[in-house]
């Protein structure tokens, strides 16, 4: 009979690791050797110093522009965006049976939206959480809501 797989993605909008659970009793290990990691740039990092100007059409009046998005907000989605699509490759390679994610509320949300209807049908937990800091040793703990490990 086949082992079901479970993978543990553990993630915040600029760090990711993923563990992986063989059944019930057998632990929780990490799945692969790395650490994703995204650019954490502070938001003064990923703009420049100066706003931009645009001036009035129908006159001498000039006004500072003011930027419609968060640099820091949109990198941390973007870093979701790339770990969804890692992990619908790998659904595809059929890596994984089952899928649950660890991680902050905007994270956790950007991640579902990101994932695509194949790999959203294995997953079977989320837990609205930050556990990127969690020594490796104290994941299983934290899991036992969504997993019997």
């Amino acid at each position: 009979m086949k082992k079901t797989i479970t993978w543990i993605l553990i993630a915040d909008g600029a760090r990711a690791r993923v563990f992986k659970n063989e059944g019930p009793g057998k632990g929780v290990q990490l799945a692969l050797d790395q650490e994703f990691s995204g650019d954490n740039l502070a938001s003064r990092d990923l703009v420049s110093d100066k706003s931009g100007r645009t001036f009035d059409s129908g006159g001498d009046g000039r006004h500072a522009k003011v930027p419609h998005s968060d640099p820091h907000r949109n990198a941390k989605h973007e870093f979701a965006r790339e770990m969804a699509k890692f992990l619908d490759q790998e659904n595809t390679k059929n890596s994984y049976d089952r899928l649950i994610i660890v991680a902050p509320p905007q994270t956790l949300g950007d991640l579902r939206s990101e994932l695509t209807n194949a790999a959203r049908k294995k997953l079977t937990g989320e837990i609205n959480k930050d556990l990127t800091h969690i020594p490796i040793g104290e994941i299983a703990d934290h899991l036992g809501s969504v997993l019997a490990v």
